[in-house]
C-alpha cells in the first residue's frame, strides 16, 4: 500500500517562501510520476506542479516562475519550493503519485493521494 506524508506548510506573509515535502513508501518510487495538487476553500482541487520519474516538470500557468517541483529518489520525497507566495496562493496542497513514469495534469491520472497540508499566506 502506497503512503504519501506530506509536511512543511504553515502560515507566511505574502511575499514569503515555504518548501513543502512529501515522502513516499510502499512502491517503487524513482519510477512514478508525482504532482502537488490545491484546494482552496469552495473550490475544486487544481493541478500545481508535475515531475515525471524522468525529472520533467510541468507547471500551472498561475505558479510558473514562482514555484518549483523536485525529487530526490534516494530519499523517495518529492518536494515543492514556493516562493513569492500571494494570498491566492491560500489551500490545502495535496502530493499524489501516479503509477506510471510519465506526468499528467489531470487529476484522474492520479492513485494515490496524501492527507494534505494547509499553506495559508497573509496580505
Amino acid at each position: 500500500q502506497v503512503q504519501l506524508v506530506e509536511s512543511g506548510g504553515g502560515l507566511v506573509q505574502a511575499g514569503g517562501s515555504l518548501r513543502l515535502s512529501c515522502a513516499a513508501s510502499g512502491r517503487a518510487f524513482s519510477s512514478n510520476a508525482m504532482a502537488w495538487f490545491r484546494q482552496a476553500p469552495g473550490k475544486e482541487r487544481e493541478f500545481v506542479a508535475a515531475i515525471s520519474s524522468g525529472g520533467t516538470t510541468n507547471y500551472a500557468d498561475s505558479v510558473k516562475g514562482r514555484f518549483t517541483i523536485s525529487r530526490d529518489n534516494a530519499k523517495n520525497t518529492v518536494y515543492l519550493q514556493m516562493n513569492s507566495l500571494q494570498p491566492e496562493d491560500t489551500a490545502v496542497y495535496y502530493c499524489t503519485l501516479r503509477p506510471y513514469g510519465t506526468s499528467s495534469i489531470m487529476i484522474k491520472s492520479y492513485n494515490y493521494w496524501g492527507q494534505g497540508t494547509q499553506v495559508t499566506v497573509s496580505s
